[in-house]
């Protein structure tokens, strides 16, 4: 194989291998519905392809070493979180299982009254943790006043008698603090 063509089919498997980070990242996130797993079969493939082949370019060789050697430590990365999923213990799975059980319990276990902060803020942190978000700068007495800034907006715009609950939620891979109006 020529130097021209094995340039470009190394700098194809950078890239490639690139989005397949990428891709495997949505996917531990939930935003993507399976394991890119396709995509890691070719990419597979073609490293073993070139690991056959006799690369007499030193800057080439060099450069698909390094290429390999990082796949191989996304595969242990990603095997080690698909074993922490099928046993159930991945982080941000637990999370987000925690919020469904939340959700399902009522309202009263999901929710904010004005005294509950404590375990809105405890979900928030944890939320933040989990989707990769820094908790610097964080504290309760923050929460509390971005809680009651919204709350008062709220109330301004659906009448000063009305009372809202919030929640942690997460959409695309952020975390959000919805509000919704409380049942009399």
């Amino acid at each position: 194989m020529e130097f021209q063509s094995l340039d470009e089919e190394l700098r194809q498997l950078d890239l490639k291998l690139s989005q397949l980070k990428r891709d495997y990242d949505q996917y531990f996130l939930g935003n993507r519905p399976r394991e890119p797993a396709l995509a890691r079969g070719e990419i597979n493939k073609t490293i073993v392809r070139l690991s056959n082949m006799a690369i007499k370019n030193t800057a080439l060789r060099f450069k698909f070493s390094s290429l390999c050697s990082r796949f191989q430590a996304f595969r242990r990365q990603w095997d080690d979180t698909l074993r922490q999923i099928d046993a159930g213990t991945y982080q941000r799975h637990r999370f987000k299982a925690r919020l469904q059980e939340q959700a399902s319990a009522g309202p009263s276990d999901a929710g904010c009254e004005p005294g509950d902060e404590k375990d809105l803020y405890q979900s928030y942190v944890e939320a933040r943790l989990a989707c990769g978000e820094s908790v610097k700068g964080i504290s309760r007495q923050r929460l509390r006043r971005v809680i009651e800034a919204q709350r008062a907006e709220l109330r301004a715009r659906f009448g000063d008698d009305a009372e809202f609950r919030f929640r942690v939620s997460i959409e695309d891979g952020k975390v959000r603090l919805k509000a919704s109006r409380s049942q009399d």
